[in-house]
């Protein structure tokens, strides 16, 4: 299945940066005094590139685990903004699927009928894997919470009874 979608970086609302001349997107270049294109990606779009560099050398020591491998910072560079772009494909993906049914909110079915639609296919299963036990994970912190919750207000109302046993029955004949 191909995508007969395309997209480019001004669509996700990357912005130009030019200090003299904003609308058409350049800077100076200061060697030559020519102008030339460049696109800066605001500093709110760009991934951690300490947790970029820690899942690239996890995943390099995984394929080679005898051997230290550092990342040089072009290639870091690399991995986060070809990342960045995935994520912005990926979710301009899972929003048209969301449109599609008349949604406004992307759930995480939308993101892996997303995946599939970019044809990642293998991937959906993993995924759907890790979803599943995380969303297990966190229903048992939720009804730990929510019994939490409602033993420290039955904790308040016994110790108001105590401090002050009136109030408590008048509000209960009310």
């Amino acid at each position: 299945m191909t995508d007969s979608r395309t997209y480019d970086a001004t669509q996700w609302g990357r912005p130009k940066f030019c200090p003299e001349c904003k609308a058409q997107g350049t800077r100076k270049n200061k060697s030559n005094q020519q102008m030339e294109t460049e696109k800066v990606v605001p500093e709110a779009e760009e991934l951690p590139k300490t947790i970029v560099r820690r899942v690239v050398k996890d995943k390099l020591h995984n394929c080679s685990p005898d051997t230290d491998i550092s990342v040089h910072k072009d290639a870091l560079l690399a991995f986060c903004e070809s990342a960045r772009i995935f994520i912005h494909y990926l979710s301009a993906t899972a929003n048209d699927i969301c449109k599609e049914s008349k949604r406004q909110t992307i759930n995480a079915e939308d993101v892996l009928k997303a995946i599939e639609e970019i044809d990642f296919t293998e991937f959906v299963d993993p995924l759907r894997d890790s979803l599943d036990e995380f969303r297990q994970k966190n229903a048992g912190k939720r009804a730990g919470t929510s019994k939490s919750k409602e033993e420290k207000k039955k904790q308040k109302v016994e110790e108001v009874a105590k401090e002050r046993p009136f109030v408590l029955d008048t509000e209960l004949r009310l």
